[in-house]
């Protein structure tokens, strides 16, 4: 069943001269089994919204459903919730403090109880998904480079085998070596374990690329909800609220002013590059029309 949000609202510092609202009567759902990407500018209200989805922060109105139950309800479990919709910060500094990985990645399994031989069980599973070398194990988690760190925080929600993934901004500060990895492992992980998975980014290249489904989030509102393809149909009012399309369309739409008969849909690299060489025989005709192209 997943995640049923239903007009919720969010206020900072509520009856104060500083109160803002962060967000303002959403309603969406987020079933089983997507993939989904949330982007947005800088506040306009994404870290809000995921903190929020596993109990963090209670909704100033509105409700959250998990699996048909009201996560603000009377007697509701919040540590079970937290167990099964599972968050990963954007700075991993903030999820580690254990003296070692391993003993970090087993914190999760034994807030749930766990016995040590379980909950070690559960930490070298998750740790091996993650692709983090054993030889890091006994190694403090500040010892580590970014995307390392990255991953051991992955490995530390991972633990408590959760249903839906929350993953905000995981590449954020990394080389586009570690990003790709990042979510490459991301991809990986929806695939072996069909979770769901909530991924909060800037970079519109990124949700382009791996996600089924773009929610576009703006003054603490859903501006657009849809398939990669149909939200980055919407160029002008990405642009109007401070986003953009992922390079390639741009790319693909100078392509086409310049006379190159060619989709301009495309966003990905791949795509792109499949739909040129599709009409490399009209390549020539649009240079000779005076494409810089």
């Amino acid at each position: 069943m997943g995640l049923k949000i239903e007009d919720i609202t969010y206020t900072y510092e509520s009856g104060t001269a500083m109160s803002v609202n962060a967000l303002n009567h959403i309603t969406t759902e987020i079933p089983d089994g997507q993939f989904i990407g949330l982007i947005g500018h800088t506040g306009s209200g994404k870290s809000t919204f995921v903190q929020m989805l596993n109990g963090l922060l209670k909704a100033s109105s509105g409700h959250i459903y998990y699996n048909g139950e009201d996560i603000d309800g009377d007697g509701y479990d919040k540590k079970a919730l937290r167990a099964n919709v599972g968050l990963v910060f954007q700075y991993p500094e903030n999820q580690l403090f254990e003296a070692d990985v391993l003993t970090d990645v087993e914190f999760g399994p034994k807030n749930l109880g766990l016995n040590e031989s379980a909950r070690k069980a559960r930490a070298e599973k998750a740790l091996n998904l993650v692709g983090l070398s054993e030889k890091y194990w006994k190694a403090s988690p500040f010892d580590l480079s970014g995307g390392q760190k990255r991953r051991a925080a992955i490995a530390g929600v991972l633990a408590m085998e959760p249903k839906i993934l929350i993953l905000d901004e995981p590449t954020a500060g990394l080389d586009p070596r570690g990003r790709d990895e990042i979510l490459g492992l991301v991809r990986d992980m929806k695939n072996q374990l069909d979770m769901t998975i909530l991924l909060v980014s800037h970079s519109m290249e990124d949700v382009a690329e791996y996600v089924d489904r773009i929610l576009v989030m703006n003054a603490g509102q859903i501006m657009l909800d849809g398939t990669p393809r149909e939200v980055f149909s919407h160029v002008s009012e990405l642009e109007a609220v401070g986003l953009a399309a992922p390079q390639m369309t741009y790319i693909m739409r100078d392509l086409a002013a310049a006379g190159l008969p060619v989709r301009t849909d495309c966003l990905t690299v791949e795509e792109a590059a499949a739909e040129i060489l599709s009409h490399r025989d009209a390549i020539p005709a649009a240079e000779k029309g005076g494409s810089h192209a």
